[in-house]
């Protein structure tokens, strides 16, 4: 079973979520998906009101900026989809991971087949695109390491030289250089490859968690990177990983299950955690709560065109917040 959904179940031991109606602008405001463990969120970066949710009931998606939800799973054999990812250039085509492999859509989501050569029976915990070439897409496995494809998911090949870890939570690509790619694990900290994923190198100077949940990094200075630790909070790097430093003041919940930068304020970053969300506008230097600490969040989008309007993944669907 995915870390996602091992992470939620032993939290929902100890929590009792309710719904609580959310309105107005600078509050939340539940969006629908209210019975839906939502695993993660994908926005179309040239139609924002358009976006896709994973779930543990398969793909939904609304083009309403969420007012309404329609199932899009024709041909999506596994309904367990722990990620999402969009192609940058062509957003009609996207990628579901699942407990079985990928799914690949190239029609918005109306219809998905199996993308798999390479990748039998795999279970898939992240996806990323390379952003200037985005036939290149890798994906990271519940225990199989990474994988590479330079078609477009019609082959795969394993790309593990240098892990020693195959676990991986998550993977982030330099926007500038994407031959760079970042990947997390959950016992061996935070590896690095300068060739495409070729090889891979261990970065962890400066981190006291090597149970690394999350990666983000800051599109317009690469080097500039935060990770989130299960129970250590948030790391920054601006060195490209050669060195870390803890970033939690404020921060009063240590498990940033997913970190995301707003693309047009790279020093505003958002963590969402076991304890609700919180946002840092001085590139994680301090931290303040924004609120939905009574749900289990899973992630977070942020609008392209409009970054002061946030999308969260929950165990209760997808909620909404629009600031001024």
């Amino acid at each position: 079973m995915m870390r996602k959904r091992r992470l939620w179940l032993i939290l929902c031991v100890f929590l009792f979520s309710t719904s609580i109606a959310y309105a107005g602008v600078n509050e939340w405001i539940c969006k629908g998906l209210h019975e839906e463990c939502v695993e993660d969120l994908a926005i179309d970066p040239l139609t924002p009101a358009t976006i896709y949710a994973g779930t543990w009931e398969g793909v939904f998606k609304s083009t309403d900026g969420g007012k309404s939800w329609a199932p899009a799973n024709d041909g999506l054999t596994d309904l367990n989809v722990e990620s999402l990812a969009i192609d940058p250039l062509t957003p009609a085509t996207i990628y579901a991971g699942t407990w079985e492999g990928v799914f690949k859509s190239t029609d918005g989501g109306e219809s998905w087949t199996s993308a798999n050569e390479g990748l039998s029976g795999l279970t898939i915990s992240a996806l990323a695109i390379d952003p200037l070439t985005p036939t290149t897409v890798y994906v990271g496995t519940s225990s199989n390491g990474i994988f590479k494809s330079s078609d477009g998911g019609e082959s795969w090949a394993e790309v593990n030289e240098g892990l020693t870890d195959l676990s991986i939570n998550d993977m982030a690509i330099d926007p500038l250089t994407p031959t760079t790619i970042y990947a997390s694990t959950p016992g061996r900290g935070i590896f690095k490859s300068s060739d495409g994923g070729e090889s891979w190198m261990p970065i962890n100077e400066g981190l006291t968690d090597w149970h690394i949940l999350s990666l983000a990094i800051d599109p317009s200075t690469p080097a500039t990177i935060y990770a989130g630790g299960l129970g250590g909070g948030v790391f920054k790097s601006s060195d490209g990983g050669e060195n870390w430093v803890e970033m939690n003041e404020g921060l009063t919940d240590k498990h940033p299950f997913a970190l995301t930068i707003d693309p047009s304020t790279p020093t505003t970053i958002y963590a969402v955690t076991f304890g609700g969300v919180f946002k840092s506008t001085n590139g994680a230097d301090s931290w303040m709560t924004i609120g939905l600490s009574d749900l289990v969040l899973s992630s977070l989008a942020i609008d392209p065109l409009t970054p002061t309007t946030i999308y969260t993944g929950t165990d209760e669907g997808v909620f909404k917040i629009n600031f001024e």
